[in-house]
């Protein structure tokens, strides 16, 4: 059995393992990454991130070009099958495997392919296609991600019933889908198959779309998917899932009996911890498979650190990649250590949305005088050109101080637009002010100037 020393072991290849091994490395560690599937990138690159919003941006031409004027004159309206517009995706996954495979190669991090499982505090065995070897290491970094959480009690084995993972192997454009769980995924996929011409059932097991958004937002975005033809029903639970040669029936526990060409399941994720030997070093991982860190990365093992999706929330690609680099900040001492929990969320409906910071509900409870800016992307010169007229930009701050409490973005780029807010809510003292907005001269005719307009909305709220 051979046997090899690192300095760091990290386990996984996706973006929190990418962060920590690339961080440890350039500090001249001696590192080593260890990842089962045949190719690096991790869910993100292959089933969740990048596919989505690549099959996304697909839709989203599809629509622009069935639904403006100016291409009748080309031809009629065109139809697009799901397994073709997949394609584009495919391409995108390669690229991004094959950039991030050089980066591992070109900062010497050796990349072994197998099963990792911890025999102690200091030594990791893996388990390859035709040997297994044993690696010693002074740090080691979990960050193993995270699947679809798959109920025992639905057939996923079936051909009609998909999860977030298996549904990038659909062969066929369903006519009508079930789709359970309206949480980030489930709602992005609503926007997907609602934007091929495939009428969706959303099944919400909550009372109102995405919750932790500002009401506002969540309340466009109900509203859009009701125009695009997606029926959401709320506060439903799951009682069965049946599939036949010809569809699949959801039986809800309220009574009701839900029939569709296919079915997907969206609901909730669980952390990759099993067969990790983790009792062999005295972790447990919670119900989900999920590890506790404490606000350095730590796990309860001093020299045994965790990040990404495996920690839970907030299970973005952008945190895992901080956490994983910071996780490695905290091994090599670089000074740039922090905890990540600022982070803006980003969810690629269509529109889509992002925000960050404090949302009205949460301002009105803690009884902070705020007040609001708003811009409606109608009123913008760069929105009536590209046709992307839905869609707005709120900026929340202090009634008194003018600070920036919160950005809330719904519309076309609005993952773009909002790290312009972000950039300013960091600011320090009198720095983060909406005066910035109001003082800056911004390109005409570009979506950043929402923030301008928006600015100048709220300077006319106070008195």
């Amino acid at each position: 059995m051979a046997e090899h020393h690192y300095d760091v072991v990290v386990i996984g290849a996706g973006p929190s393992g990418e962060g920590a091994a690339m961080n440890a490395t350039k500090h001249g560690k001696r590192v080593a990454i260890i990842e089962d599937k045949p190719t690096v990138g991790g869910n993100c690159t292959h089933w969740g991130t990048i596919p989505s919003k690549a099959l996304r941006h697909s839709v989203k031409q599809i629509i622009t070009f069935n639904t403006n004027q100016m291409f009748r004159d080309i031809g009629e309206p065109r139809w697009f099958s799901f397994p073709r517009v997949l394609q584009n995706a495919q391409n995108v996954i390669d690229k991004q495997v094959h950039q991030r495979t050089q980066f591992y190669a070109r900062n010497r991090v050796h990349l072994i392919n197998g099963r990792a499982r911890f025999l102690d505090n200091n030594r990791i065995e893996i388990t390859g296609h035709k040997s297994v070897e044993t690696l010693h290491f002074r740090q080691a970094v979990i960050a193993t991600g995270s699947r679809p959480y798959l109920p025992p009690d639905v057939n996923f084995n079936h051909h009609r019933i998909y999860n977030s993972d298996t549904i990038l192997k659909l062969s066929h454009t369903p006519r009508t889908l079930i789709i359970y769980g309206a949480g980030v995924i489930g709602s992005e996929y609503a926007s997907i198959f609602a934007g091929l011409g495939v009428k969706v059932d959303l099944i919400n097991p909550g009372s109102r779309l995405l919750s932790f958004l500002d009401d506002e937002i969540s309340d466009a975005l109900s509203y859009h998917f009701r125009n695009n033809g997606v029926l959401i029903r709320h506060n439903e639970q799951y009682e069965s899932v049946s599939g036949d040669d010809h569809g699949v029936v959801l039986s809800l526990q309220s009574g009701k009996k839900i029939r569709a060409d296919a079915f997907l399941w969206c609901n909730g994720r669980s952390g990759n911890t099993e067969s990790l030997g983790l009792e062999n070093i005295g972790l447990e991982p919670n119900g989900r498979g999920q590890l506790a860190v404490d606000d350095h990365y730590h796990t309860g093992v001093e020299n045994v650190y965790a990040a990404g999706d495996v920690i839970g929330w907030p299970s973005l690609a952008s945190a895992a990649y901080d956490q994983g680099r910071s996780a490695s900040s905290d091994i090599v001492e670089d000074g740039y250590f922090r905890y990540v929990d600022d982070v803006p969320t980003g969810i690629y409906t269509i529109p889509e949305i992002s925000s960050v910071g404090k949302t009205e509900r949460e301002l009105t409870d803690a009884k902070v005088p705020y007040e609001i800016g708003q811009a409606f992307f109608k009123d913008l010169a760069r929105a009536q050109i590209t046709r992307e007229a839905v869609g707005m930009l709120k900026i929340l701050f202090h009634r008194e101080t003018r600070e920036i409490l919160g950005i809330h973005c719904f519309g076309d780029q609005a993952a773009e637009i909002v790290h312009i807010g972000q950039a300013i809510m960091n600011q320090k003292g009198e720095a983060n002010s909406l005066n910035y907005f109001v003082n800056t001269t911004f390109n005409y005719p570009t979506m950043a100037e929402a923030y301008r307009v928006a600015a100048l909305n709220g300077l006319n709220r106070i008195f």
